[in-house]
């Protein structure tokens, strides 16, 4: 049992040390001895527990987004609710440095990317599949209510491109609620 705690406190390290060099060197420049280094153990542990640095980086970034289930949620609010958590995951409690590692190496990196976008479809399609009016479409809409979602995190967390960046929260959320409403209820037709 000792060595299971132990062994839990190694790999919580190793991912510690691997999200901090991650989003001060990016995926391209952090090594594998590096993060042993930050972490005050052998590259081999690294090695032993992830098998490569596309494993580590893969384990380091194993996002949760904790999308509001809209099932419950008031269905001429969805857009305000969705958007809301996903300013508040970036902003609030939840925020830390994870998700701005992996959307900075998504741009660079395939492996990073193909992370990005298991997590996009599987987390944000599981939200959108319960309040759409015809499952056909849930692929589309995820989609669409991603590339919302992933391009506000890119003008407002990374590029801060002013105004977005400096604009409340509220004011926000009032702007880009109604797009993210028609994506989920509204025509999606030409």
């Amino acid at each position: 049992m000792a060595f299971t705690a132990r062994s839990e406190d190694t790999r919580s390290a190793i991912l510690a040390a691997a999200r901090k060099r991650f989003a001060a060197d990016g995926f391209e420049r952090t090594t594998i001895r590096a993060v042993a280094a930050d972490a005050g153990i052998d590259p081999s542990m690294v090695m032993r527990y992830y098998g490569s640095k596309d494993g580590l980086f893969s384990a380091a970034t194993d996002v949760q987004l904790h999308l509001p289930d809209l099932a419950g949620a008031d269905r001429d609010h969805l857009g305000e609710a969705l958007i809301r958590h996903w300013v508040e995951l970036w902003e609030g409690a939840l925020s830390d440095q994870v998700m701005i590692v992996l959307l900075r190496s998504a741009i660079t990196n395939e492996e990073a990317a193909q992370q990005l976008r298991t997590i996009f479809t599987g987390q944000v399609m599981q939200a959108v599949a319960h309040v759409i009016d015809d499952p056909a479409e849930a692929s589309t809409r995820a989609g669409l209510v991603s590339s919302q979602m992933l391009g506000l995190a890119l003008t407002r967390y990374i590029l801060q491109l002013p105004p977005v960046a400096e604009m409340d929260q509220d004011t926000l959320i009032a702007g880009v609620a109604p797009t993210i409403q028609r994506y989920l209820t509204g025509s999606i037709a030409p």
